[in-house]
């Protein structure tokens, strides 16, 4: 088939990728002719594992393209993926001016029917109103084409998307064209060879199911980490309370893992939206805003904790941290809403130093955070921030981090102090390695 996607970010590039890989023509839209140009030589601007060598491949056999011209993508597409961005405002409702600004296009430059795919995460509603302006813009053409606009969101995990894509839970398509349905399911066939992943439902369902989706599993955290909260007041440890409540089924282990906070461009920006839109229509939204309060309140427990420890010895000021992990996650160089950065701009401002190392993320929270002298951002080597630091603290779970060279840690670093955002070490061992340890819902170590 041949498939047309407008915008090359995670989503609409992996979902690229990812068709061409599977035999599709596939014409890729992006308005950066620098990112157009370097997509063109088979380098990716983001990381994201795997996702370069889809790339290269498709692209030298010819299945995949990239053009500035929209009208070129249209040319022979039956589908249109609209995978632009759709950020938050201020008020934490949904920006969809890309998303408007592309139905506005396709109805300018489409000559025959289309099937308009809204896979960027917008809100109920959306799809009507990218059919009015595609509508809008023919009625101006003096045409009347026809054409299908459907939800089909996306369910893919920054640092596993491409595992994601290849190998989905399910397929949600919103669309009350049986027609169109048959076309989707043929297009999705090759990822659901053992068996049947497409959900069909109203269009309005399909975008509603997205933010419900990413609202539930930003609850799983937000309820770990209140827990995690209580357990350290009431002396219980939250690695045990996990391990009883994820054996019950109806709950299990995935999302309830403790830590600093949930971030990136989905759980943050997806939970305000749906804030918005229940206010928009007259509810109160009260658990998820009390999931987006606790969040807000848990990237900042970490830099707590810290000042806490050095309360008696004169404050934070003048005093250097050594942090490892900068993404909002593992496997990824995302940063937006990341609580390493929001635990950086917490210290600094109270003057504490900080030595960030991250394996991939230096460059992206560098131009995040901006100039600030009491930052240092070392992409190379985890052991050099922790030499002369008074404490380190590990923020995002990479691998790398999970076991390190304790006795090597403790040369280098002034004193051998650990704040563990992610839990990653367990109390005991650091207790035996002779390391004062804070992790999150549990006892403190002591030096």
């Amino acid at each position: 088939m041949n498939l047309c996607i407008v915008g090359t970010g995670y989503v609409g590039l992996v979902s690229a990728a990812c068709f061409a890989e599977m035999g599709n023509t596939v014409c890729c839209v992006d308005v950066n002719p620098k990112v157009v140009d370097m997509l063109r030589q088979g380098k990716v601007h983001i990381y994201e594992p795997g996702l370069e060598q889809l790339v290269q491949r498709n692209t030298s056999e010819g299945r995949l393209t990239f053009t500035t011209d929209l009208a070129e993508g249209l040319e022979n597409a039956l589908f249109v993926f609209v995978c632009v961005g759709t950020p938050s405002r201020a008020d934490g409702s949904c920006d969809l001016s890309y998303v408007h600004q592309v139905a506005r296009q396709v109805g300018q430059a489409m000559k025959d029917y289309k099937i308009v795919v809204d896979k960027s995460t917008v809100p109920v509603g959306t799809a009507d109103q990218v059919k009015a302006l595609i509508g809008e813009e023919l009625a101006r053409r003096g045409l009347d084409l026809e054409f299908d606009v459907v939800s089909n969101p996306e369910f893919l995990k920054e640092g596993d998307a491409v595992s994601d894509f290849m190998k989905p839970d399910r397929v949600v398509v919103g669309t009350e064209n049986v027609r169109t349905a048959k076309l989707l399911e043929a297009l999705y066939a090759p990822f659901a060879r053992s068996r049947d992943k497409l959900v069909v439902m109203g269009v309005r369902s399909a975008e509603m199911t997205k933010y419900a989706a990413n609202c539930m599993l930003a609850t799983k955290i937000s309820f770990i980490n209140e827990i995690a909260n209580i357990c350290e007041r009431v002396g219980a440890d939250v690695r045990d309370v996990r391990m009883g409540i994820g054996s019950d089924s109806r709950i299990g282990y995935h999302f309830i893992y403790p830590g600093v906070g949930y971030g990136g461009s989905c759980f943050p920006k997806d939970v305000k939206a749906l804030i918005r839109t229940a206010r928009e229509h007259d509810f109160t939204p009260q658990l998820l805003e009390s999931v987006d309060e606790v969040n807000d309140r848990q990237k900042l427990v970490l830099p707590g904790k810290i000042r806490a420890y050095f309360a008696e010895q004169g404050g934070v000021e003048g005093k250097t941290l050594a942090l490892w992990g900068l993404a909002f996650k593992a496997s990824t160089d995302d940063v937006r809403e990341a609580p390493a950065l929001a635990m950086i701009r917490a210290l600094t401002a109270a003057g504490m130093r900080v030595r960030a190392f991250d394996p991939v993320a230096g460059a992206t929270a560098r131009q995040a955070l901006g100039e600030n002298d009491l930052l240092e951002i070392n992409g190379k080597d985890q052991y050099a921030v922790l030499e002369g630091a008074d404490a380190l603290a590990v923020v995002t779970e990479w691998n790398q981090f999970r076991n390190p060279d304790f006795e090597r840690m403790k040369k280098l670093l002034k004193a051998p102090i650990v704040f563990d955002g992610r839990n990653l070490y367990q109390p005991e061992t650091m207790a035996a390695n002779g390391f004062a340890y804070f992790g999150i819902g549990r006892k403190p170590v002591a030096s």
